[in-house]
C-alpha cells in the first residue's frame, strides 16, 4: 500500500470498513465453521481498522491476532481495543500476510475479509495452511463473477483492476487443489457494498474533492474512486464478494 497517493489513504481509512462485509456477513460464515473450540485461537489477515474483528470477538469467547500491512490502520484498531477493554484477547499487529509469523499449527481459525486478493488466492492458501490446526477452519471473502455475461464495460474495467477475477468455482478448484475442504460459500448482499462501505465512501470522496480541488493528482485518484463505485452501482448484479470456508482436514 505504501505506493499509494496519500488521498487514497484519506479516502478509506475513515471508513467503517475497508470493503464490502457487515457483521451479518462475518456471523453467517462463522456459523459454518462447525465444531470450534469454545474459546478458539483466530487471525484475522488484512483486518483494516478492525470491523470484523471487533465482531468477532462478539460472537466468540476466542482470542484474536489482528494483522494488517497499514499501520495507521493498526492503530485505529488498538484504540478500539482499548475502548473496548479488550486488551486481553484481541491482539493488533503490523504485519505481511504473505509470509505470516505465527506457529505452524496453533490457529483454529484463520479469517481475512476482502484482503487475499493483494497477494493472490493461491499465495494465501499456501502461506495460511500451515499455521492451521488439523481440523482447522479459513474463511475468507474474494472478489468473484456472480454471472457468466458481463457487459463489456465491466469486463474492461476489471481486466485493468484485478484480472484474476473469476467465477466461484475457480477459487474453489484453488482451495481443493491446496488440500482444503470445502465447506460452503456464499455472496454477500448488497447492503454488504453499501452501508458501510460505498454509502460513506461517497460521501468522504465529495469532502476530498473540496479540499483537494487544485490537485489534479488527488482528484484522478477521487475520479477512480467513483468510477468504482458507479461500475458497482451500474453492474453489481454481474459481480461480488463470495464467501469462502474451507476446512484443513483433521487427519
Amino acid at each position: 500500500m505504501s505506493d499509494l497517493h496519500p488521498v487514497f489513504y484519506e479516502v478509506f481509512e475513515p471508513l467503517p470498513r475497508q470493503g464490502p462485509g457487515s457483521r451479518e456477513c462475518t456471523a453467517r460464515a462463522l456459523a459454518l465453521c462447525r465444531g470450534l473450540p469454545p474459546a478458539p485461537r483466530i487471525v484475522d489477515f488484512g483486518c483494516g481498522r478492525g470491523a470484523q474483528t471487533l465482531d468477532l470477538a462478539a460472537l466468540t469467547d476466542g482470542t484474536i491476532d489482528a494483522v494488517d500491512a497499514h499501520p495507521p490502520l493498526v492503530e485505529r484498531l488498538a484504540r478500539a481495543i482499548d475502548e473496548r477493554g479488550l486488551q486481553g484477547r484481541v491482539r493488533p499487529s503490523v504485519g505481511d500476510m504473505a509470509q505470516p509469523t505465527l506457529e505452524h499449527g496453533s490457529v483454529d481459525l484463520v479469517w481475512s475479509e476482502g484482503a487475499a486478493y493483494a497477494i493472490g488466492i493461491a499465495t494465501a492458501l499456501a502461506a495460511w495452511w500451515p499455521l492451521l490446526r488439523p481440523g482447522g477452519h479459513l474463511a475468507f471473502s474474494h472478489v468473484a463473477w456472480l454471472r457468466d455475461d458481463p457487459p463489456a464495460a465491466l469486463r474492461a474495467y476489471w481486466q485493468r483492476e484485478y484480472p484474476g477475477i473469476a467465477a466461484p468455482e475457480a477459487t474453489l478448484a484453488l482451495a481443493r487443489e491446496a488440500g482444503f475442504e470445502v465447506v460452503g460459500h456464499f455472496p454477500l448482499p448488497a447492503a454488504a457494498w453499501w452501508d458501510d462501505f460505498y454509502a460513506p465512501m461517497e460521501t468522504r470522496v465529495r469532502e476530498l474533492r473540496a479540499v483537494h480541488a487544485a490537485d489534479p493528482e488527488a482528484l484522478a485518484v477521487l475520479d477512480a474512486t467513483d468510477e468504482e463505485i458507479d461500475m458497482h452501482r451500474r453492474f453489481g448484479e454481474h459481480y461480488g464478494y463470495v464467501f469462502f470456508v474451507l476446512r484443513r482436514p483433521a487427519a
